[in-house]
């Protein structure tokens, strides 16, 4: 039987004691399975009724509504992992780290969840990181006792010390982590508002520039890099976890797997780069991973940032110079070639065209064909 009504479970903390919210569209039926729970309340403040987070409440809920609606327990039930093809990331650096006199250290219970819903090493790293900045701020207060109101003074002085969007972002993503997924109350901290995000234009390298830059490179190892992450469009992230069965060099694509949104794509291979690649392999013969470290393995993110910046500098450029430059590069020069941006989407791997349209703001082609008022 298709079920076309639905309730949502939802954490809820009222006068510090954990209860389970029920919240649903108006419907007459849901309101009077409702209104027979035992011990049913409604919450003004967060518009919905509750129930003590008790494991028989629990059940009785889900009894009370089989075969009616479909109970959407997503909210509620937060072990879900985050990407199943991540790797476990072992915290035990962080846990074996010496105590700085009068620091905290990030909770126990935060580093576990962490690890239990499989983050990416660059996330735990920020996360830990963020949220530790902010549970020192607050030396005196039990975390449980920090508020609404204090959380809010603390974004507020973030933003007046100079603090970027992003970062604000992140710190408020760190502390939701901690209440909403370690303690499991997710609805405390939802009435604070995020900053907007910054629309700024990507940085572009001119063709010439990155040409100058792969001539800069150490060796074929460190070409082939650059030369991938331009000629292809790829993220470091892509770039760090390609094998190297997924060069085709029959189809002359580069195939990208578990990419950004735990998607799977494809983008074209440069017939220059396969010359290359072809040379690289043969001198390097790496096992698994495209490109490895000197004892095996993944190649870290930290060395192909170097390997951009040092080849950048050989070739003459005082600018700083990304990996993430040249995938912004490889869009744009796409677009002043007369790639269509829907083409473009599909190699960037982007959900929206509307990402993708911030390239028509930096490509030369889109003013072309302005006359030069000073001629």
């Amino acid at each position: 039987m298709e079920l076309h009504k639905s309730v949502t479970l939802k954490h809820l903390l009222i006068e510090q004691k954990k209860c389970i919210g029920i919240q649903f569209n108006s419907n007459k039926v849901l309101q009077a399975l409702v209104e027979q729970l035992p011990n049913i309340s409604w919450s003004t403040e967060f518009t919905m009724h509750y129930l003590p987070n008790k494991k028989s409440n629990l059940e009785l809920i889900f009894k009370t509504f089989h075969g009616v609606a479909w109970v959407n327990g997503n909210y509620f039930f937060s072990n879900k992992i985050v990407n199943e093809n991540n790797p476990v990331v072992k915290l035990d650096r962080y846990r074996k780290r010496k105590l700085v006199k009068d620091c905290r250290l990030c909770p126990e219970s935060y580093l576990l969840k962490l690890e239990l819903k499989r983050y990416s090493a660059n996330t735990v790293k920020n996360y830990i990181s963020s949220f530790e900045t902010f549970i020192n701020h607050f030396k005196d207060k039990e975390l449980k006792e920090i508020n609404e109101v204090d959380i809010r003074k603390y974004l507020q002085l973030l933003i007046q010390k100079g603090v970027s969007n992003s970062q604000v972002n992140l710190s408020i993503n760190s502390i939701k982590f901690y209440y909403e997924t370690v303690l499991g109350m997710p609805n405390r901290f939802y009435s604070i508002e995020r900053p907007r995000k910054e629309k700024t234009l990507p940085e572009v390298l001119s063709k010439e520039e990155i040409l100058k830059i792969i001539e800069g490179a150490n060796n074929i190892k460190h070409k082939c890099i650059i030369g991938l992450l331009y000629s292809s469009g790829l993220r470091r992230s892509e770039l760090l976890n390609l094998e190297v069965n997924d060069i085709d060099s029959k189809r002359m694509v580069v195939i990208i797997k578990n990419a950004k949104g735990n998607k799977d794509r494809v983008t074209i291979l440069s017939p220059n780069l396969l010359k290359d690649l072809q040379t690289y392999y043969r001198e390097y013969r790496p096992e698994k991973y495209l490109f490895e470290g000197q004892k095996g393995g993944k190649y870290s993110a930290s060395s192909v940032l170097t390997i951009v910046k040092s080849a950048s500098r050989r070739a003459g450029m005082y600018k700083k110079v990304t990996p993430h430059m040249l995938r912004h590069s490889f869009a744009t020069h796409l677009l002043e070639n007369g790639t269509d941006l829907r083409h473009i989407q599909i190699l960037m791997g982007h959900n929206s065209t509307k990402t993708t349209e911030i390239y028509t703001h930096v490509a030369n082609n889109s003013f072309s064909e302005i006359k030069d008022l000073l001629s």
